[in-house]
Parts: C-alpha cells; structure tokens; sequence
C-alpha cells in the first residue's frame, strides 16, 4: 500500500533548538495591549497567544516589543527592558509552553519613525538626525541586554526586527553596501555573543536597492553566524495593508535571489499567503510560511489549515485598539470546533 505523504507544511522541522510539528508560524503582529508602562496585560494577551497555540509545536512570534524606553514612541507597545516588564512576559511563555508550542520576542526600535508628541519632544516637526558612534554601540547593547531579558522572561529565542523602515533598517541605504548593513550585522553579533545563535532570528524586509544591499546582507549573516536560527524576509505581494498579485510582482521584486544566498539555512516568508500558495512554497522552496491577518481571524489555523475548514474573515477595524483589554477582534474569533457545535445545534 503506498503511504500517502503529508504536505511539507505540515510536517516536523527543526528551527535552532526547537522542533516544530508543522510550518505554519503567527507572524509578528502589533495589536497594542499593553499599558502605557509597556507592560502587557496578562490576562487577555496569555489568552490571545495560548489561543494561537493551539496545534502544538507551533513557533509564535510576539507582536514588536521594545528594547528599551529610548527606543520607543507610541503607547501601549510591550516592552522587555525592566523587571515588571519580563514578569508579565514570564506569565505568557510559561503558557505557551504548557500548550506544547514555541514562543520568541521580537526586538524593536524606531528610529526616525517616533512620534513628535513623545516624551521628551516638543509638539512641533523634529527633523531626524544621525546617531552618533557611540550611540551606536549603546543601541547595540540594548539589543543584546534585551535579548537577555526575553531569555529571563522564558522566551525560546528573539526575532531581531531589520525591517519596515525602523531603526536598524533605516541604515541599509546611502553610502556603501558594506557600510549599509554594519550596525544590523553588529547588532546580530552581539544578541548571539549573548544568548546563542540557535536563539536568534533576522527580519528582513527588501527596499532600496534590494539585491545588492540585502543579497549582501544575507550573505554576511550566513558567514557569520552560520547557526542563525533563521532568516524571516517579507514577500512583495504585501504592500502596505493590500494584496498584489502574483502576476504583478516583477523578478526584480521577487524575493529568490534571497534564498539562493540563503539555501540551505532556514527561511520563514510571510505576506499574502492562503492555503495553497503556502503549501506550494514550503514543497518547492522548503519556507516556514508566517501568517498575520489569518492568524488573527483563526486561532487554530494550523487546523483549518491541515484539514481544509473554512477560514473565519477578519475584521481590520480591531486590529489596532490602543490599550483595549476586552476581547472584540482579539480572543474573541471562534475556534472551528467551536463553530460545527453552534451550527449542530441550530
């Protein structure tokens, strides 16, 4: 009798120290519920990750958390730098952990994209200006003692966050392409030096310039940090808050020539994916796909996934509701068994 394979996407992969059962990964998401002590709120957030680790064996990924009150400028961002912070944090993981599943922080900094009415700004338009050297090297160090405390805080690993615009990812323009991508590569150099490399992911996302500066960023990660946990890229169909066509991206755009520098380490892609566009990847490319806004909408996707149910739609008027505590739009999306039992009753 032949045996019948499942899917790569649902099969076992192992990422740093952590085999997963499956492929399917919760994308980082900012959902901002937190307090304005970017302390979260433990009961609804323990509730919302516990719910998205449903399948175990599942990598979860935290929404952007802060490495530091400097590296911050909106409110109700988790953070990781102080003890109350980690505490709550602590909550969180030691839950994820009973469900079976994985759970890593991701490390953040603005940069130029703080806000003008944050603490220590005046009200009126402030003009960005370079980091000096030596504020380099602090930064440098937040990365790394946040890593530490997300380690403390019972994470399995961090996801360093280079992409989107903030701060680490606001270097990879100007100048030369070696100078570029030196503060993200330092930055990678010094969390390893002080959790390990099998506790460390990149997040990359391809702007200006893409295949010189990050085909050579993916190659210096891999040179050295050969143990990197693995390297998480953005896929071109997600532009902004809309889908694009595949039809409509241009080999320019696409993202191979990352995983040819890569191949044949570890990549998670997130952007746009369904159901079969994230089989296909992970059996012809070898990706772990990360899900955002599906995720969101179906806290056991892996399910849905696996056996073909139907997906909840999300609402993306909830995704953002600063400081909110109650469930709408954030625990309060039914899970499948769930739904067959309401409808068996009806």
């Amino acid at each position: 009798m032949d045996i019948i394979m499942a899917p790569k996407l649902f099969q076992p992969t192992q990422v740093g120290s952590v085999l997963l059962k499956h492929r399917v990964v919760l994308a980082p998401l900012t959902r901002f519920r937190a307090s304005k002590a970017h302390i979260p709120h433990v009961r609804i957030v323990k509730e919302y990750y516990e719910q998205r680790a449903h399948a175990p064996g599942t990598l979860l990924i935290t929404e952007a958390t802060y490495i530091a009150e400097r590296a911050g400028g909106y409110d109700n961002i988790p953070g990781i730098w102080n003890e109350h912070q980690i505490e709550a944090w602590k909550e969180i993981t030691d839950a994820i952990h009973a469900k079976g599943s994985y759970i890593f922080c991701q490390l953040w900094a603005l940069g130029r994209c703080i806000r003008s009415e944050s603490p220590g700004l005046s009200s009126e338009s402030v003009a960005p200006r370079p980091l000096t050297v030596e504020e380099i090297q602090e930064y440098v160090e937040l990365y790394a003692q946040a890593a530490r405390n997300a380690v403390s805080a019972g994470f399995d690993g961090v996801e360093i966050h280079g992409a989107n615009g903030y701060l680490l990812d606001q270097f990879t323009r100007g100048y030369n392409i070696e100078n570029r991508v030196r503060f993200p590569l330092e930055v990678v150099d010094a969390v390893v030096e002080a959790i390990g490399p099998e506790r460390v992911g990149y997040r990359s996302m391809k702007m200006i310039d893409p295949k010189p500066t990050f085909g050579y960023l993916a190659s210096q990660l891999k040179a050295r940090q050969p143990k990197l946990a693995y390297l998480h890229v953005v896929e071109p169909r997600m532009i902004g808050l809309y889908d694009r066509k595949d039809e409509d991206i241009s080999v320019q755009e696409e993202n191979d020539f990352i995983r040819n520098v890569w191949s044949p380490k570890l990549l998670i892609s997130a952007g746009g994916y369904d159901r079969q566009s994230a089989i296909d990847t992970a059996e012809n490319k070898g990706d772990l796909i990360a899900f955002g806004r599906h995720f969101i909408a179906n806290p056991d996707l892996v399910y849905r996934l696996e056996n073909n149910v139907a997906l909840n739609a999300y609402n993306r008027k909830t995704f953002y509701l600063p400081g909110e505590v109650s469930s709408t739009g954030y625990t309060d999306y039914p899970f499948a068994e769930e739904d067959y039992r309401a409808k068996s009753l009806l």
